[in-house]
């Protein structure tokens, strides 16, 4: 999928939500833990109520890798079958990788070839060599840790280095400068709305996925405020727990797609309400 596909889906579905598959078998319904493969059950059937208000979807690894090569099957199942029915949805990685530039290339190659998902969210810590192999990818797309919205975010990222630059956006203007830099989008955190204006100045053009609506306390008004961009719109708002649990019971499907669908008659008036469509 490249950028005016992913565009275009925003525009017919009048949403930019990406719903994040962060399944914990604790937490869902008791019943499916008798299935074949709970997760992918799960997985499945939040898919296909929600696939009709969604433009993404976000599995993090780590609920997946928690539980093994079971795991790591589910998550493969799902991929497959998000491509497979939904092939106009955009995927998303949510892996955190980063690393030495032939370690790089190998993790790009396990989500854009092996798994085939669309993009994956890669860590700056290492810089342009650990962060280039996943942009040499053509049509994928490499999403950066910019200013997340965790708690102890801002022990790094909010720091200051000189004349008044913070550490996020010497990442910004630094990654703004990498080959195939069109490649990147930039994880900025709900949370930290005060912040959007900054970064659009850095990056105006760029897609920011954008997690911590909803359950962390993120307002969807105050991100789009300085956040959207009126050209492509520019803007993936996570949420997961909010969407994913909204019931332990057998109908949980379902309340996920009411969640989904409060979420994106939301994104449909500020889309109305800035001419976008």
């Amino acid at each position: 999928m490249n950028i005016q596909e992913l565009v275009s889906e925003i525009k017919r579905k009048k949403s930019f939500l990406c719903v994040g598959l962060d399944v914990d078998l604790d937490k869902i319904p008791p019943y499916l833990l008798e299935t074949e493969d709970p997760i992918f059950e799960f997985n499945k059937q939040i898919i296909d109520e929600t696939h009709h208000f969604a433009v993404a979807y976000k599995p993090n690894t780590a609920f997946y890798e928690a539980y093994g090569i079971k795991g790591w099957q589910s998550l493969d199942k799902t991929i497959k079958y998000i491509n497979q029915n939904y092939p106009r949805i955009f995927t998303i990685a949510d892996a955190k990788r980063g690393d030495i530039g032939n370690t790089s290339t190998m993790y790009a190659k396990a989500f854009f070839e092996d798994l085939n998902f669309d993009s994956v969210t890669v860590a700056p810590y290492m810089g342009s060599d650990s962060v280039e192999p996943f942009l040499a990818f053509k049509d994928k797309f490499t999403i950066l840790l910019a200013l997340t919205s965790n708690k102890g975010g801002l022990d790094f990222q909010g720091k200051e280095l000189k004349d008044g630059v913070k550490m996020y956006q010497e990442v910004l203007q630094t990654a703004m400068t990498w080959n195939n830099a069109q490649n990147l989008m930039f994880v900025v955190g709900a949370t930290k709305a005060s912040y959007f204006k900054d970064i659009r100045a850095i990056a105006p053009d760029n897609f920011l996925l954008v997690p911590g609506v909803g359950a962390q306390g993120g307002s969807l008004q105050d991100v789009c405020e300085h956040g959207i961009n009126t050209q492509n719109i520019g803007l993936l708002i996570n949420s997961s727990r909010g969407i994913i649990y909204a019931s332990k019971e057998k109908d949980f499907a379902k309340a996920a797609r009411q969640e989904a669908k409060k979420l994106q008659e939301q994104m449909a008036k500020i889309l109305q309400v800035k001419n976008i469509i």
